[in-house]
């Protein structure tokens, strides 16, 4: 009797479903079933970065090229710059990326001269910008600033309350808000904050 059992043990054929026998040892088809559940995983994984790296970069960062010379030589021309929008609040001399739908359809990147409630003055005969009666010290603009093409339409200006003056660093190429099609900028148009320009790799680093 116990040989013949013996030999029933011996001639036993494991079943496909992936079990376990009696003594713990791993029955045969469960290779299969392991495979597709670590294949499961890992989609699962890559799906839930992809989610997390969306939601980042639509309401935490953006990345944003800059188009034009306005900003030089803060920024150039094709500079790709990390934005930061989340929980954003415009403070005077911030560099920002905004919209301006009157101006043009493309985002465009300016610095924050004056918020909501400051004095603007512009004396194009000294090149100076008075804000609050106070001159702005200004070694980031590229040279001194000149009468634009549209004319001195826009010198003496108080910001309303929710609304931003701001300008480019490169004033005798820059439409701003002293230009008619731009003016003063609702707080609401703000996309971010400019953190730093992330390539080219020659200009990489903060602002």
């Amino acid at each position: 009797m116990e040989k013949q059992l013996g030999e029933q043990r011996e001639g036993f054929s494991p079943a496909p479903d992936g079990r376990r026998d009696g003594q713990g040892r791993r029955m045969a088809g469960a290779e299969p079933r392991s495979a597709g559940r670590e294949m499961y995983q890992n989609v699962r994984t890559l799906v839930t970065v992809l989610a997390v790296l969306i939601l980042l970069f639509t309401f935490v960062l953006r990345i944003i090229v800059v188009s034009g010379p306005s900003m030089e030589n803060t920024l150039h021309n094709g500079d790709a710059m990390l934005v930061w929008s989340l929980g954003y609040t415009p403070q005077q001399g911030d560099v920002v990326v905004l919209t301006k739908r009157s101006y043009q359809e493309d985002s465009i990147v300016k610095r924050v001269i004056a918020t909501g409630g400051q004095r603007v003055d512009i004396d194009y005969d000294t090149g100076t910008v008075y804000v609050d009666g106070v001159a702005l010290e200004e070694d980031y603009i590229k040279e001194p600033m000149l009468v634009p093409s549209y004319g001195e339409q826009v010198n003496h200006v108080i910001v309303p309350e929710g609304c931003l003056f701001v300008m480019g660093d490169n004033r005798n190429q820059s439409a701003d808000s002293r230009y008619p099609e731009i003016g003063i900028v609702d707080e609401r148009c703000i996309i971010g904050r400019v953190v730093m320009v992330i390539y080219p790799f020659s200009n990489f680093g903060l602002l």
